[in-house]
C-alpha cells in the first residue's frame, strides 16, 4: 500500500475535498411524544438523524481523536434532548435538536430529521425534517 505521506499534495484540484459531513443515521430513542390521549405518558420509538456539514471542509491534518468531531457528544446530546421533557410534536423536538447543533463551532449547514416508525402499518414511518438550506445538500 502507498505511503499517504508521499502522496500528500498530489491530489488534483478538481478532486480536492469541498465538503465534509458528519452523519448520525436513524439513532433509535424512546421519547414521550404525541398529543393523542393514548400517546401521553407512553414513550414511543423515534429514529433521529442529524447531518452536520463542517468547516474546514478537509479531513483533520492528523489522526488524533482531538482533531475530529466527537460522535459520542452528538449521540448523547440527541438522547439528552429527546428525554429532557415530553413533546407534543416531532416538529418541537426536531427544532430543539436543530438549535443545539446549529450553535456548535464549525457547523456550516445542518439537517435534522425525526421519524416515528411504528405509527402506520402500511408506511415505514412518518416524520419531520428541517434544514438550514434548500435542496438535498448545501
Amino acid at each position: 500500500m502507498s505511503d499517504p505521506v508521499k502522496l500528500h499534495g498530489m491530489v488534483p484540484d478538481r478532486l480536492k475535498v469541498r465538503q465534509s459531513r458528519i452523519l448520525l443515521d436513524r439513532l433509535e430513542v424512546m421519547t414521550d411524544i404525541g398529543f393523542h390521549a393514548f400517546e401521553i405518558g407512553s414513550p414511543q420509538r423515534l429514529l433521529i438523524s442529524v447531518e452536520l456539514w463542517l468547516d474546514p471542509r478537509e479531513a483533520p491534518c492528523d489522526d488524533e481523536p482531538s482533531s475530529a468531531w466527537d460522535y459520542d457528544f452528538l449521540r448523547e446530546e440527541v438522547r439528552r434532548i429527546a428525554s429532557a421533557r415530553r413533546y407534543n410534536l416531532q416538529e418541537t423536538l426536531v427544532q430543539a435538536l436543530f438549535e443545539r447543533f446549529a450553535a456548535c463551532h464549525g457547523v456550516q449547514a445542518l439537517r435534522v430529521a425525526s421519524t416515528k416508525p411504528d405509527i402506520y402499518a402500511d408506511a415505514r414511518g412518518v416524520g419531520v425534517e428541517i434544514a438550514s438550506f434548500q435542496g438535498t445538500a448545501p
